[in-house]
């Protein structure tokens, strides 16, 4: 396990890159006029009309950046990591980049993405079932066991990667939601892979050992980017992180957790990210079923939004609520 310097260290890096790079970065995406957006229904957004987007651009460089910077030795899955999670940046470029180019807020169309989406997220199944470092075990929550589902993990992670991704994505509705949430959920997850070091990880070799000490100097890097973000993201906006950055995150916590085989651990960390998810399917489903709504509008966040709540609490709420859930967590584990 790396030293709980060398991580601050990481993290503290990651902040300061991040912080650097990014009024350069805005100013560049201010001249070259790419701006958000806004859908004409959503009333309480109509003032973030033209705030530059796209600041996942952001993120992407710190993090990849640092990263590969800061790992050592076998770095197999750090590596891996930072390929996919440039890869789902890349799709959400390309959504991003249609949306400006032709001023409106649809890029991609919905089957363009998933399909983007269902290939890396294939090839990322099929990666770990070969993988020596991962494989085919989950460790099972809250115990120390382990569990082997064979040639089922590839379309597992295949599902688990396109639900975060979009939940992830879906969540980034207002000034700092998103990152506030990645923050809170990196910040669970580390402290969970310092519990499990001294647990499950300790009967793994040396390589195995070094694999998961990149990964997680990957997720304080990304969890120190992400309090910076918030410094130029936070309300009011200066801008937006754009599905850019929206999809590129949903693959980070995706990979951290199906790297280490803590991939059961996703809907717990992310609990605000699953109840975005699961308010638009049940509104959408809900609707079609008797033509009525459950919420105002979904996302949840949407439907607390309109229901008078600030926005700023409501992050305040998402971010509290994830670290509380991560704590537990924590506390669990570290009582079996």
């Amino acid at each position: 396990m790396e030293s709980f310097s060398l991580l601050v260290e990481s993290c503290v890096w990651g902040f300061l890159f991040t912080l650097v790079i990014s009024p350069f970065i805005i100013s560049l995406i201010k001249r070259e006029k790419i701006k958000q957006v806004i859908l004409n229904y959503v009333e309480e957004h109509k003032h973030k009309v033209g705030t530059p987007t796209m600041g996942g651009i952001i993120f992407l460089i710190s993090i990849s950046v640092i990263s590969l910077i800061c790992i050592n030795g076998s770095s197999n899955l750090a590596k891996m990591t930072i390929y996919i999670f440039l890869a789902y940046g890349l799709v959400g470029f390309l959504d991003d980049f249609i949306k400006f180019k032709f001023n409106r807020n649809l890029g991609l169309r919905a089957y363009q993405k998933i399909i983007f989406q269902l290939a890396i997220s294939i090839f990322i199944g099929y990666y770990v079932y070969k993988s020596g470092y991962v494989g085919s075990v989950l460790i099972v929550p809250f115990t120390k066991y382990t569990i082997d589902v064979g040639y089922f993990i590839i379309p597992l992670v295949a599902i688990i990667y396109l639900a975060t991704t979009n939940s992830v994505n879906l969540t980034d509705g207002l000034d700092g939601l998103a990152s506030s949430t990645t923050f809170a959920y990196l910040i669970s997850f580390v402290s969970l892979m310092l519990i499990l070091f001294q647990t499950i990880f300790l009967g793994y070799d040396g390589v195995q050992i070094n694999e998961l000490n990149n990964l997680l100097i990957v997720a304080c890097i990304s969890a120190g980017a992400m309090l910076s973000f918030l410094v130029f993201n936070c309300f009011p906006a200066k801008i937006f992180m754009g599905d850019t950055g929206s999809l590129a995150l949903g693959s980070l916590v995706a990979s951290v957790c199906v790297f280490s085989r803590m991939s059961l651990y996703i809907p717990i960390f992310g609990i605000m990210f699953v109840m975005s998810s699961v308010s638009v399917i049940l509104q959408v489903a809900y609707y079609k079923l008797t033509k009525k709504r459950i919420f105002l509008m979904a996302p949840l966040h949407h439907h607390f939004q309109m229901k008078g709540v600030h926005e700023v609490r409501i992050t305040i709420c998402y971010t509290i609520i994830t670290l509380l859930v991560g704590a537990m967590v924590v506390i669990i584990n570290t009582l079996i």
